[in-house]
């Protein structure tokens, strides 16, 4: 009985873990030296620390199996404080955030990376191709179907035959959504 509680307990654990699945974040620093060794597109979470929509797209969508491992298979996926202190070697420049106050709170100095990429509301995410080149942002707070939309439009490219709102709207009306969600 003891033996057999013990597999019934691994079996479980070990299950659980499976079926949790959590996006691998890196830093763009470390994004990009992977695409030196590996060339995958670059999907980035550009968030803020007092973001609402940020903290419920990290809840609802990001921890959606379906959206991990879509993501950590075909994307280096990169968290981006947008008004954070780190320090981005992007396209020989140096990128930082000199404005940064620590003892403020809410709302904090842009990053000049955030600023660069034209990121103007929070979440953005992110897209860069394989050699790192900026695709471009997409604001606002997305479901993990409608992120699927994204995730799937810049890996195949299918957005460089996008050229007007009609033809995105057909894209969209006609994309078949894989990933599962919980009602």
């Amino acid at each position: 009985m003891g033996k057999s509680l013990f597999s019934f307990i691994l079996f479980i654990a070990l299950g659980a873990g499976v079926t949790a699945q959590e996006v691998k974040w890196m830093t763009m620093n470390e994004a990009l030296e992977a695409q030196k060794k590996e060339p995958k597109k670059i999907f980035m979470d550009a968030y803020t620390v007092w973001c609402g929509p940020c903290k419920m797209l990290d809840k609802n969508t990001f921890s959606n199996k379906d959206v991990a491992d879509f993501i950590n298979k075909n994307y280096y996926p990169v968290k981006f404080n947008a008004e954070g202190t780190e320090k981005i070697a992007y396209r020989e420049m140096t990128f930082e955030n000199p404005n940064h106050d620590p003892n403020r709170k809410g709302r904090n100095s842009q990053h000049e990376f955030a600023r660069a990429m034209k990121i103007n509301a929070y979440p953005s995410l992110v897209f860069f191709d394989e050699k790192g080149e900026l695709i471009g942002p997409i604001p606002g707070y997305r479901t993990p179907h409608q992120l699927e939309v994204f995730l799937k439009l810049f890996l195949k490219e299918d957005y460089k035959k996008i050229t007007t709102p009609e033809a995105f709207q057909e894209y969209t009306q006609n994309f078949e959504n894989e990933f599962e969600v919980a009602q």
